[in-house]
């Protein structure tokens, strides 16, 4: 395991990222109960408001904008946005990455290419998966089929998917979402390569 100056091995993280329909939030549950190895999602933070049904530290911290920007003064922040140009900001503070350290498993990040670029410069070791569906009409045809979201969003999203595809190169891993079980599989062989080669190391 290599190490930075003198400070303890780096942590265990790997970066799930792709375009809004992509299936990223259902591969991640998935991996938390069927990956080979321990699997911590990260929380994320953001200024918007819950929606029905989601829980403060579960789902995600929800932030006031005052305490966000208060905390990203201070670098609480592994990486942080405005996504969507929604208005609101989403980031990942640094306590998740120690929260599943402590616990000796691997701190997953769901998180846009923005951020992820940032991970990538901070933790280059890091597991990078940019995870997409066959064609950018599969992106919009699930986006529609959640029925959740306004024309206007809905574009904007395909925008960003149209913006994203071309960092897919910059991961270490590229995984299609053609089907969710053989997608989960080839993720999870790949963070047991990557434990098998740290514990060798």
């Amino acid at each position: 395991m290599t190490t930075k100056n003198t400070r303890s091995p780096d942590p265990r993280i790997v970066v799930l990222s792709g375009p809004s329909g992509s299936g990223k939030t259902t591969v991640v549950n998935r991996l938390i109960g069927e990956a080979p190895v321990t699997v911590v999602k990260a929380v994320s933070a953001t200024t918007r408001p819950p929606r029905s049904g989601e829980r403060d530290g579960e789902d995600y911290y929800f932030l006031t904008r005052e305490e966000f920007d208060r905390r990203r003064r201070q670098g609480q922040f592994l990486e942080c946005a405005e996504v969507h140009g929604s208005g609101y900001w989403y980031g990942t503070l640094r306590t998740e990455i120690e929260r599943a350290r402590r616990r000796g498993a691997w701190s997953l990040l769901e998180i846009d290419v923005q951020g992820a670029l940032c991970v990538m410069e901070e933790y280059p070791d890091a597991v990078t998966i940019f995870l997409r569906t066959p064609s950018l009409e599969q992106y919009e045809q699930r986006l529609r089929s959640r029925a959740t979201e306004s024309e206007a969003a809905i574009a904007r999203r395909l925008e960003t998917a149209r913006n994203e595809l071309p960092f897919a190169d910059r991961y270490q891993y590229q995984v299609v979402n053609k089907d969710l079980d053989r997608a989960v599989a080839e993720i999870s062989a790949i963070l047991s390569s990557r434990e098998a080669e740290l514990h060798a190391g």
